[in-house]
């Protein structure tokens, strides 16, 4: 059976990427503090317009600057409060943030390896991978969704160059505002 963005309702779960999804990237470097993360103007009210249309919203990146020593867990940890402090405002939340500060290209932890995933599972046996969506900006994002028995959606914010149709995205988007606008509708959510 083909996704239809009409198969969604409050049993799905939608997994998220971040950087270039939520906020601007920093090229060939990484968000360190707060002060650099900067979300994208529209993210605060479609979290929370995505919040009431999913059962849960979970975050997973991939946080290099970790494992090379730029920076540490409480650093990400700041940062990640913030995010949730900026996407309250508005009566959104993420339910769960998982990250893989891993070098290592093979970690199973880190994408587009299914590990964070996997530890989202644990934590909420109640997922269900085909009932679920990756949102990213990357190909690495859309694997990691295919690696899990997602579905995908990937937002053109960062790589609008990417190809597509692919076999490994189900729906492109400009940014994460497109696909809630769309999805909306789609459902009949006012």
């Amino acid at each position: 059976m083909q996704f239809q963005l009409s198969n969604i309702d409050k049993s799905w779960t939608l997994f998220l990427d971040r950087d270039g999804v939520l906020n601007e990237e920093k090229k060939d470097s990484y968000v360190f503090n707060r002060k650099e993360l900067h979300l994208f103007d529209y993210v605060p009210k479609s979290i929370a317009q995505l919040s009431n249309i999913f059962n849960k919203l979970i975050l997973v990146t991939n946080q290099k600057g970790i494992g090379k020593g730029l920076m540490t867990v409480d650093d990400l940890s700041d940062i990640h409060s913030y995010l949730q402090e900026n996407i309250a405002k508005e009566g959104g939340k993420i339910d769960a943030i998982y990250f893989a500060p891993d070098l290592d290209s093979n970690s199973p932890n880190r994408k587009p390896n299914a590990g964070m995933a996997l530890q989202a599972k644990k934590d909420f046996p109640d997922i269900d991978f085909s009932k679920s969506i990756m949102v990213g900006n990357r190909m690495s994002d859309m694997e990691f969704g295919r690696n899990a028995g997602m579905h995908t959606i990937f937002v053109a914010t960062t790589h609008p160059e990417t190809p597509f149709p692919d076999e490994r995205i189900d729906f492109r988007f400009d940014n994460l505002s497109d696909f809630t606008e769309r999805l909306r509708t789609t459902i009949g959510q006012q």
